[in-house]
């Protein structure tokens, strides 16, 4: 029940910060707004439920996956200069995927 909770509350904050956003990239400028809201609330409920040495390995996890997420907005919004955009969401996120591969294979 509380993931159930958990998906309801970061889908309702993001489509909040699609809709109270005023750019022309209206998705992408709403997540950038409340994503610091989100994060505060995926901390309470990290704390809540971890031990300190799991809490600072998901911490490790978020740095990671933060940057990735950077990565594949970055890519999509670049790639979309040069190609569709279904081919740049496409290699965006094989881009993405192997970051996270990457990341895995490096640092475990």
């Amino acid at each position: 029940m509380g993931y159930i909770l958990q998906f309801i509350i970061g889908g309702t904050i993001l489509v909040c910060a699609s809709l109270l956003s005023k750019s022309k990239y209206l998705f992408l400028s709403g997540v950038v707004t409340l994503l610091p809201i989100m994060t505060l609330i995926n901390i309470n409920l990290q704390m809540q439920n971890m031990s300190i040495a799991d809490f600072r390995i998901t911490q490790k996890n978020a740095i990671f996956g933060a940057f990735g997420a950077v990565i594949l907005i970055s890519c999509i919004f670049i790639l979309t200069k040069w190609y569709k955009p279904s081919y740049a969401v496409v290699a965006a996120f094989i881009i993405y995927v192997l970051y996270m591969i990457g990341c895995k294979y490096f640092f475990s």
